[in-house]
């Protein structure tokens, strides 16, 4: 039951190229958004689709193939875990934000 704590599956679309740092010690962190789309009908019989957004976080080897393999629109699968965490803007606002941290990912499709 351990593996059911804190876990993430999710499929979507990648609504941004990967956005990679490399640091001194030359790992890597690529950053990307997923979007997840839901499809229902409402009670006046429209089709309505909604789509939430998630942050996603990969770092080391998947870092690398994210960046050399994954564009805008593509198709993938993940599995991984949520974080928070929080910084302070430009304007000294504090900030909070949820993210996945990959542990592991499909390319399923590219765009078209």
């Amino acid at each position: 039951m351990n593996s059911f704590r804190n876990s993430v599956r999710l499929v979507g679309n990648l609504g941004m190229d990967p956005e990679v740092k490399s640091f001194d010690n030359n790992r890597k962190l690529a950053r990307l958004s997923l979007a997840t789309s839901e499809s229902y009908k409402n009670d006046k019989g429209e089709k309505v689709t909604e789509t939430q957004w998630h942050n996603l976080v990969l770092w080391g080897n998947q870092a690398n193939f994210a960046e050399e393999g994954l564009k805008k629109g593509d198709s993938i699968a993940i599995e991984g875990k949520l974080t928070n965490r929080n910084y302070t803007d430009k304007d000294g606002v504090k900030r909070y934000m949820c993210e996945v941290v990959v542990n592991e990912f499909i390319k399923l499709a590219g765009r078209g």
